[in-house]
């Protein structure tokens, strides 16, 4: 993944300070592509280490459709408590600590009912995008286009529902991919390519092009195709402020080979669990931690 690394180089080349809706502050660029051959190996960071558990399990939750962080916490992953929780201390004036904030979400399903909600972010539009008159199931849509029309330029997912982006927590970052299929199921490649608004360069886009890298191969392998390319497309492309000391050190360090994707196979793409992907030969540095900014 030397061509991550070159892009977070380039965003602090060519990046210009901005303050920023956190109160962060972010040096940023704006429209970057970074393109991964599938092929090669699982692009799975190596320059520090990604938790591909919790890549997983978010993934997963998008597919189930869900919107509350329950089932999230319960599989003892937190990267989205941060807003209900942020929420909570506000609207209560309880200086609650994530851990109790956490404990009584597992616990208590009408707390969890009350405060995990999102509102309608990805696991909602993906597979209940509400228009006027209909409610579209857009991965069962796309699962089914990849396999009988193969070679349509519609296959294509939206996460960004403009008449609902007041109501969610996050609006989407991520808003939207598209697939495409040279050859045909049983003799073809799929690629994907994502769109993503805004892009926390060092805690967030590693973990995006894991997910995207693995929804491929779920596709893929729903359509009986090859994974083959990996593309991805952003807007706002930026490092924060207080993960630039992080970055510096990311960038002195060698990648590693990539690690070998095992997905075991399902009948539906939503059937999969956690404990059908595995990683073989994932050789890492040392996780680096950073603050998340909400």
């Amino acid at each position: 993944m030397q061509r991550y690394l070159n892009y977070l180089q380039d965003i602090l080349d060519h990046g210009t300070r901005h303050a920023d809706r956190t109160g962060t502050g972010t040096i940023r660029v704006f429209g970057r592509q970074l393109r991964v051959d599938l092929s090669e190996g699982f692009p799975l960071l190596t320059t520090k280490r990604v938790w591909m558990r919790g890549v997983t399990e978010e993934l997963l939750w998008f597919l189930r459709g869900e919107t509350n962080i329950q089932s999230l916490v319960r599989a003892g992953v937190s990267i989205w408590t941060d807003w209900p929780l942020q929420r909570y201390r506000e609207e209560t004036g309880t200086d609650i600590s994530q851990e109790d904030f956490e404990e009584r979400i597992v616990g208590d399903d009408a707390f969890a009912e009350r405060w995990g909600d999102l509102g309608p972010v990805y696991g909602k539009q993906w597979r209940d995008f509400e228009g006027p008159g209909r409610r579209v199931d857009q991965i069962e849509r796309l699962v089914e286009g990849l396999r009988e029309q193969p070679h349509s330029r519609r296959h294509l997912v939206s996460a960004w529902h403009p008449a609902q982006i007041k109501d969610a927590a996050l609006p989407p970052c991520h808003y939207a991919f598209q697939c495409v299929v040279d050859g045909t199921p049983g003799d073809g490649r799929l690629s994907l390519m994502w769109q993503q608004r805004s892009v926390d360069s060092f805690l967030g886009l590693p973990f995006n092009i894991a997910s995207y890298a693995l929804l491929t191969h779920m596709l893929a392998q729903q359509a009986d195709l090859v994974p083959h390319e990996l593309i991805f497309s952003g807007g706002d492309c930026h490092i924060y402020l207080n993960h630039t000391d992080q970055v510096k050190e990311q960038l002195g360090r060698e990648p590693y080979s990539r690690p070998t994707l095992h997905l075991q196979e399902r009948d539906s793409i939503f059937d999969h669990a956690a404990e059908d992907v595995s990683l073989e030969n994932y050789e890492h540095h040392p996780a680096l931690t950073a603050p998340i900014a909400v």
